[in-house]
């Protein structure tokens, strides 16, 4: 850092997608950051064969939202902070509940937002392994390692914004401007003006021939064995 100081990984936890500062609901703070991080993409094919053809064409249908995981450190211990204390359990405790646990107001595991310098991170827990790796002559766990694993998850509209595809295959969404008409619109969308009927019937148009400007227009996948 350019100031010298030292920024610790923060994990907040948020009752909505938006994550927005009136649901954040906890924050934990890690004692010691990563060692390492690691970031995982993933991209799905359509596996397509022909009759009497020996491969297949893969064809893309999706990019997975990205997936990183990390390994944080409890130690009880006293050498790391200077302050011992008699085990790990309620650390590990309050770290699993945030985490894990189902949140009753919104029916469901909570939103987290991974902060570390620069650097955030939005997503969902996936997976989470706690190893415990020090005891005391009773076996009172006194340090361990959790591992935790999150999946990316953006608003929609940022989705889009990265994406910034023109796929037919992907939802599109665009604001009607001066001299627009749904079938120029359409073609620009799928090189194809004859999917303006469904472009009209996903979008409930009744009056397609006069857009108003301003108004946002969908364009969802398209169906191309139905364009009438």
């Amino acid at each position: 850092m350019a100031n010298g100081k030292l920024e610790k990984m923060r994990i907040i936890a948020y009752t909505n997608a938006e994550m927005s500062d009136d649901a954040k609901v906890d924050e934990f703070i890690a004692m010691m950051n990563p060692e390492t991080y690691q970031l995982d993409y993933k991209i799905e094919y359509n596996e397509g064969q022909g009759q009497g053809s020996s491969g297949s064409q893969q064809k893309y249908k999706l990019t997975k939202p990205e997936e990183f995981t990390f390994e944080f450190l409890f130690d009880n211990t006293g050498i790391i902070d200077g302050n011992a204390r008699s085990d790990v359990w309620d650390d590990v405790k309050h770290f699993k509940s945030m985490l894990v646990d189902y949140d009753g107001e919104i029916h469901e595991p909570r939103h987290f937002k991974l902060i570390w310098g620069v650097s955030i991170f939005k997503g969902r827990l996936t997976t989470l392994n706690i190893t415990f790796k020090l005891f005391k002559p009773d076996g009172t766990p006194i340090r361990a390692i959790a591992k935790a694993g999150f999946k990316g998850s953006v608003e929609e509209n940022l989705r889009v914004a990265k994406e910034d595809s023109q796929s037919p295959d992907l939802t599109h969404e665009r604001k009607v401007k001066p001299g627009d008409h749904l079938s120029l619109m359409t073609f620009r969308i799928y090189e194809n003006p004859g999917y303006y009927l469904q472009v009209a019937k996903a979008n409930d148009l009744t009056n397609f021939r006069n857009l108003e400007i301003g108004s946002k227009i969908l364009f969802p996948p398209i169906d191309k064995n139905n364009n009438r």
